[in-house]
């Protein structure tokens, strides 16, 4: 079974996405830590965020590897080194949706996530899953949260990992990725029609786990009684 989670920045779909997983004991796929490797790559070598064929050559001759620790944590492997935390640094944010929004990259990505989700029962979350990357899912969500709110949890997340960044340059630069993520000619960020709308604004992390998780157990109800 296929569990595709979309939304915005912000919005916590990595988060329940994650427990989500956990409570179903499903693999997680992160695939917006994907795009974070491959940009951490591009600045670590000095490759030019605008210069679309060799950030394409960059995804072609790197190794990503996504990793579910017995935890529930996640270890996101670039070219067998841990980058787990420094995927998470602002510099990172700044340039991800940048390197994201390219067509190239985002087939060599694609493709990637699908070989993972077809290893098994899969949780992935991300901007195109349910349109894009597994439009066949069995279950999908769009997660979303008002977009205050969602500056508010990045700017907590953020200075709960020791960045110094102010809560009016993270509403920058959300603003900014909702812009290009929302915009961009390939694989846009937009609600699958068959899709379960989800508004996290008011409500706790284990409250929208809560809800994701009935709507899964129905919908696998209802698969397996039309056997």
């Amino acid at each position: 079974m296929i569990i595709a989670i979309d939304g915005p920045a912000g919005a916590g779909k990595s988060t329940v996405a994650k427990l989500l997983a956990k409570k179903l004991k499903f693999l997680y796929i992160d695939t917006g830590a994907m795009y974070r490797a491959l940009t951490l790559k591009a600045l670590e070598t000095r490759t030019d965020i605008n210069n679309t064929s060799a950030i394409i050559n960059l995804a072609l001759n790197s190794s990503i590897d996504l990793i579910n620790n017995s935890d529930g944590t996640l270890k996101v492997l670039l070219d067998s080194r841990d980058v787990s935390s420094d995927i998470r640094k602002p510099a990172i944010t700044q340039f991800v949706s940048d390197v994201a929004k390219i067509g190239g990259v985002r087939q060599i990505m694609v493709e990637l996530q699908r070989r993972m989700g077809r290893q098994g029962n899969a949780v992935l979350d991300g901007r195109d899953i349910g349109t894009v990357v597994f439009p066949g899912a069995e279950k999908k969500f769009y997660v979303d949260a008002d977009f205050k709110e969602r500056v508010s949890r990045r700017h907590k997340e953020s200075v709960g990992l020791g960045q110094n960044i102010s809560f009016e340059d993270v509403s920058g630069d959300l603003a900014n990725r909702d812009n290009i993520d929302s915009n961009r000619k390939v694989a846009p960020l937009k609600k699958a029609d068959d899709a379960v709308y989800v508004d996290t604004t008011s409500l706790s992390i284990e409250e929208v786990v809560a809800i994701l998780l009935k709507n899964v157990l129905m919908t696998n109800d209802k698969i397996q009684n039309s056997k």
